[in-house]
């Protein structure tokens, strides 16, 4: 392939603010407290965009340097506000996960940093992240960190990072410890994250999860117990947020 990764970079950018939609892009912006800068692209649209884009640089090269070459340029992409780059460095990468190391872990992990809206997060941590750190227990350190970080991204990536764990009936006593830490977390970013995390869990092994809600129960707050009982039977959704005390 002759092409760099930064021409690569800026050729993505320029299509995908040619053929955005000006009129959708303000209905994005409903959806987010913070102010988002979008190009109007629909997911599924976007989605295949990237996924012709991918096939058509693994065949131009050897399967390897195609993924290198492609981590270089969803590295570019994922900067600046536009959501649609950031997403789309994602997509571009999704679903190869296992074919990375620590240097992607820490590289990923560095994106953190670049984050600028639950959309951007969560694409980032769930599709790229969480699978690694499932793949690699010893990477579930990392969360701890993250968890004490004065950033609300980052803390709520502590929590997002686990799903794929959680979704394969791993790190419950590392959830356990996690939820404990953040249980007083006063932002909303981080309460859903937490409580997605928890309903994910409640729903994989609801013998040991629900003990627990039910324990913490009168200092948990309400958006992140909410959001962990939303799978669960009539029956014990009531037992969990019944009295519950703020």
């Amino acid at each position: 392939m002759t092409r760099s990764p930064s021409k690569t970079a800026a050729e993505i950018r320029g299509i995908l603010k040619r053929d955005g939609s000006a009129q959708h892009a303000k209905g994005v912006q409903w959806f987010f407290k913070e102010e988002i800068k979008s190009h109007g692209w629909y997911a599924a649209d976007l989605r295949t965009f990237a996924r012709n884009l991918r096939r058509n640089v693994i065949e131009e090269c050897e399967k390897e340097n195609g993924l290198q070459f492609l981590l270089h340029v969803a590295d570019r992409l994922f900067t600046g506000r536009v959501l649609e780059e950031k997403v789309f460095a994602v997509l571009l990468l999704e679903g190869w996960t296992a074919k990375f190391g620590d240097e992607e872990f820490a590289l990923f992990e560095s994106w953190l940093d670049r984050i600028n809206s639950w959309a951007d997060h969560d694409a980032l941590v769930h599709s790229l992240i969480a699978p690694m750190i499932a793949a690699e227990p010893s990477r579930v350190a990392r969360v701890f960190r993250w968890a004490t970080s004065s950033d609300r991204w980052h803390r709520r990536a502590a929590c997002v990072a686990l799903i794929q764990g959680t979704r394969q009936k791993k790190f419950f006593p590392q959830i356990i410890r996690l939820s404990n830490s953040l249980l007083r977390d006063k932002d909303d970013m981080v309460q859903k994250g937490l409580g997605w995390l928890l309903r994910e869990t409640a729903k994989r092994d609801p013998q040991r999860t629900i003990p627990y809600l039910l324990k913490i129960r009168a200092k948990a707050p309400r958006l992140v117990l909410r959001t962990a009982c939303e799978t669960l039977s009539a029956s014990d959704k009531r037992r969990v947020l019944a009295k519950q005390v703020q």
